[in-house]
C-alpha cells in the first residue's frame, strides 16, 4: 500500500509485517536505486519522523531544504524554548555568546534566543521603557543575560574602516623614497608664530586673522635650496590661544618635528610649556625659534635666563652642552630665517623619513569646511601613496570621489604625493578634523565604510537617555541643575568641535553647559526653531544668519551672538554660568552684648537687660546665644528691642539695652549675644 509523498517527494513504504504486497507495491516517484525504508524499528543512524523511519543521509537532507525555506530556525526555537522563554541551545566551545556592539534589543534577542518581549519586561521593570528596535546599553544586555544564565560577551565588531585601515598596513611599499619633514609650529600666543611662518612664505597671512590670533588650523608646503637640493617642507601653523589645547595636540600626532616659538623678551610663558610637554607626548624632536631677536628688549640678559628657563625643561642649547638646536631669528628682518630651515633639514636626515610614492593614498584631514560652489572642502595632509582626481576617498564618516585637488596657494593639481597638504571636494559631507582618509578601489567601498560610522555614532547618540517630560520636569524641579544650551554654528568643522569642548569646559557643579547642535554652516531656520523649542542661545562663530533667520528669531525672542574670536564665546559664557549661580550666603558679625540682667514680664517673657560691650545691636539682624564660649541657640530674631523704654532700631556699643528673642526664652545672666547679618555674595566659576 503506497504512502503519501513527504517533504521529499518520495513515499516510504508502510506495508504490513510480511505481506508480499507491501514488499512488492513501491511509489511510481521511487528511483531503483533507492533504499527504501520498510516498517521497522528505527536502527542505529536512523529517525523516526512523522511515523516513518529515515536515515541519517535523510534527515541531514530534510534539514538543508527546511532551512533553505526559512522554517528550520524558527521550529528548532519552538521545540527548544524553555518555560522561562529562554532558548536551551548549543554555543560556542567556551560558552559564551558572543554580540558585536552596539545593537538594538531585537538582534540581542536572535543572537541569544531570548525573546525580545521577555527583555523588554525586564527593562520595564526596573524602569527602564524600550521597545523592541530600541538600541540596549552594552553593561544592561549583559546584566539581563546574566540573571537568564547566560554568558553574553560583547565584543568591537570590525568596521569597514577598520578593514580599510588593516589593509593599508599589511601592504607592501610600491615605490618607498625619502619625503620631506612634515613641521608643527608651537608656542605662546603672540610669540610671532604666524608672522615668522609669513616670512618664511612670503604671504600676509597675519594681517588678516582677528585680533592678530590664528582661528584655525593651516598647512603649507615650502621649497628650500640645500646643497643645491631642492627639499619641500610642510608646516601647520597651529592656534596660539590656550582655547586651542586639543587643536594644537592633534596637530603634533602628525607632524615629524616641532617648531616651538619663544620670543626672546618674553621668556617661557604658560603655553610654552604646554606645547613642550605635547611634542614630547608626540616624541617628536623639538626646534627652538628664539623669536623677537630684533627687539630692543631683547637684551643678552634676557636671552641668557630664556636659555635657562628652556634648559629646566629639558631643552638644553647645544652652545651649553645641550642637544637642542635654537635658533635666533627675527620675523620682521628674516634673521635666522636660513638657518632654521637649514636645522629643520638636518633633522629629517636624522629621522630617515619615508614614504610610499605610488599605490593609493592615505593621510590626515586637517581642517574641514563647506564653500560655496565646491560643497564639502576637506584639507587634507598625504602622508603615503597617491592621491588623483577621480579617486574614491572614505574620511570618517565622510566618502565620495575626489572632484579637484589644490594645494596651499590656490593652484589645480591631477595629483598629489607626499608629505603635500591639499584641498579636496567632492566629498558628500564635512569630514571631522584629526580623522585618517583612505583611497579605495569602489565607491561602494568607501560607502560601507562612510556608512557603518554614521550608523555606529547614530546608535551611540540614541543609547543616551532621551529626553522626556518627566526628566525635563524633574531637571526643573531640582534647583540645583542648571544648564545653558547652546546651539552652535561655525565656518569650519575642527572649529566646531573645539568650541564644544571649550563652552562645556565652562560647566560647573550646579550650572552646566550643553551644546544641544554643533555643525558647519551658517545659521539657519532650522537653527532657530530648535533653538525655540529648547530655550536654547545660537552662537555663530565666523557665521551670520540668513534674513528669514534672523526675522525668525526676533519674532521667537531667540538670540543670536555671533563672534570672530573664541576667547570671547567662553568669557561670555562663563559671566552668564555665573549669573545663574545661587549667591553665597555669608554672616558679617555686627556686634556682641552681654546679658547683665533677665527679666520676666507678663504675656511677653524674658527680657535680656544687655550692655552692648562692641559693634552694634540691630532689630532686624539675627542673634546667636553663647554660654561659657558655646553656641546654645542660633538663628534667633529679635521680637523686641528698647533702649531705656523706648522702640529701637540699633543700639551702639556702650550703651545699654532690652531685648526679647522671638521664641526663646532660657537666657541666663553671663550670655553673650552676638548679633550677625546674613548677606549674598556673588559667586564666580
Amino acid at each position: 500500500a503506497g504512502g503519501g509523498d513527504d517533504d521529499r517527494g518520495r513515499s516510504p513504504r508502510r506495508g504490513g509485517g510480511g505481506g508480499g504486497g507491501g514488499s512488492s507495491t513501491a511509489s511510481p516517484k521511487r528511483s531503483s536505486g533507492t533504499n527504501v525504508p520498510s516498517r521497522r524499528r528505527a536502527s542505529s543512524g536512523e529517525e523516526w519522523v512523522g511515523g516513518q523511519v529515515f536515515s541519517e543521509q535523510d534527515m541531514i537532507e530534510r534539514e538543508a531544504r527546511l532551512l533553505r525555506a526559512g522554517g528550520f530556525l524558527k521550529k528548532r526555537r519552538q521545540d527548544m524554548r524553555r518555560p522561562d522563554g529562554t532558548l536551551v541551545r548549543e554555543g560556542p566551545a567556551d560558552g559564551k555568546i558572543r554580540i558585536p556592539g552596539p545593537f538594538t534589543i531585537k538582534e540581542l534577542s536572535e543572537k541569544t534566543g531570548v525573546k525580545g518581549s521577555e527583555i523588554v519586561k525586564r527593562l520595564f521593570m526596573q524602569g527602564i521603557m524600550k521597545k523592541i528596535n530600541d538600541p540596549i546599553e552594552a553593561e544592561k544586555a549583559v546584566e539581563i543575560m546574566m540573571d537568564l544564565n547566560i554568558d553574553l560577551e560583547v565584543v568591537a565588531a570590525k568596521s569597514a574602516e577598520e578593514v580599510v585601515s588593516s589593509e593599508f598596513e599589511e601592504r607592501q611599499a610600491i615605490d618607498e623614497r625619502n619625503r620631506g619633514p612634515v613641521v608643527t609650529i608651537l608656542g605662546h600666543v603672540d610669540h610671532g608664530k604666524t608672522s615668522l611662518l609669513d616670512k618664511i612664505r612670503n604671504a600676509n597671512v597675519a594681517a588678516g586673522e582677528a585680533g592678530g590670533i590664528t582661528q584655525r588650523t593651516s598647512a603649507f608646503k615650502v621649497q628650500i635650496e640645500v646643497a643645491g637640493e631642492t627639499k619641500n617642507i610642510v608646516f601647520l601653523d597651529t592656534p596660539g590661544h590656550e582655547a586651542f589645547t586639543s587643536m594644537r595636540a592633534r596637530g603634533a600626532r602628525v607632524t615629524d618635528i616641532a617648531v616651538l616659538v619663544v620670543s626672546a623678551p618674553e621668556g617661557v610663558m604658560p603655553q610654552t610649556i604646554e606645547s613642550i610637554n605635547h611634542a614630547k607626548a608626540a616624541e617628536v624632536p623639538i626646534v627652538v625659534a628664539l623669536n623677537k631677536i630684533d627687539r630692543p628688549d631683547a637684551t643678552d640678559a634676557m636671552i641668557q635666563k630664556t636659555l635657562g628657563q628652556l634648559a629646566e625643561h629639558g631643552l638644553t642649547s647645544a652652545d651649553w652642552g645641550g642637544t637642542t638646536e635654537i635658533i635666533r631669528t627675527s620675523a620682521t628682518t628674516g634673521q635666522g630665517i636660513k638657518e632654521l630651515l637649514e636645522a629643520l633639514d638636518y633633522q629629517a636626515q636624522l629621522l630617515d623619513l619615508k614614504a610610499d610614492f605610488g599605490g593609493p593614498a592615505r593621510g590626515s584631514v586637517v581642517e574641514a569646511r563647506t564653500e560655496e560652489g565646491r560643497g564639502s572642502v576637506a584639507s587634507l595632509l598625504v602622508q603615503d601613496g597617491k592621491l588623483c582626481v577621480g579617486d574614491f576617498v572614505v574620511a570618517g564618516r565622510a566618502y565620495g570621489r575626489v572632484r579637484d585637488i589644490t594645494d596651499d596657494r590656490g593652484n589645480r593639481l591631477k595629483e598629489a604625493l607626499p608629505p603635500m597638504p591639499v584641498q579636496v571636494s567632492g566629498l558628500d559631507e564635512v569630514a571631522d578634523a584629526g580623522d585618517r582618509f583612505y583611497v579605495v578601489d569602489s565607491l561602494k567601498k568607501a560607502q560601507e565604510a562612510a556608512e557603518q560610522r554614521r550608523v555606529r555614532e547614530r546608535q551611540t547618540q540614541l543609547a543616551q537617555p532621551k529626553v522626556t517630560l518627566d526628566n525635563i520636569f524633574s531637571q526643573m524641579t531640582d534647583k540645583s541643575v542648571k544648564e545653558i544650551l547652546v546651539v552652535l554654528k561655525a565656518a569650519e568643522q575642527g572649529t566646531v568641535e573645539i568650541l564644544k569642548s571649550q563652552c562645556e569646559k565652562v560647566s560647573g557643579d550646579e550650572v552646566k553647559v550643553r551644546v544641544l547642535h554643533g555643525a558647519v554652516g551658517g545659521i539657519t531656520e532650522s537653527d532657530v526653531l530648535l533653538a525655540d523649542a529648547s530655550r536654547a542661545v545660537i552662537i555663530g562663530f565666523n557665521v551670520i544668519p540668513s534674513g528669514k533667520s534672523r526675522q525668525l528669531a526676533e519674532s521667537k525672542g531667540i538670540e543670536i551672538r555671533t563672534y570672530q574670536v573664541i576667547y570671547d564665546i567662553t568669557d561670555d559664557l562663563k559671566k552668564a554660568a555665573e549669573g545663574m549661580l545661587t549667591p553665597e550666603l555669608r554672616e558679617e558679625v555686627l556686634g556682641h552684648a552681654e546679658v547683665r540682667a533677665v527679666f520676666k514680664v507678663s504675656k511677653v517673657g524674658m527680657i535680656a537687660g544687655c550692655y552692648v560691650t562692641d559693634g552694634v545691636v540691630q532689630r532686624d539682624a539675627s542673634i546667636r546665644v553663647t554660654r561659657d564660649g558655646v553656641v546654645v541657640e542660633h538663628d534667633r530674631k529679635l521680637a523686641q528691642l528698647k533702649r531705656v523704654k523706648d522702640d529701637a532700631k540699633e543700639v551702639r556699643a556702650g550703651m545699654e539695652c532690652g531685648m526679647k528673642i522671638d521664641g526663646y526664652d532660657d537666657i541666663k545672666e553671663g550670655d553673650v549675644l552676638e548679633c550677625y547679618k546674613k548677606i549674598e555674595v556673588k559667586r564666580t566659576l
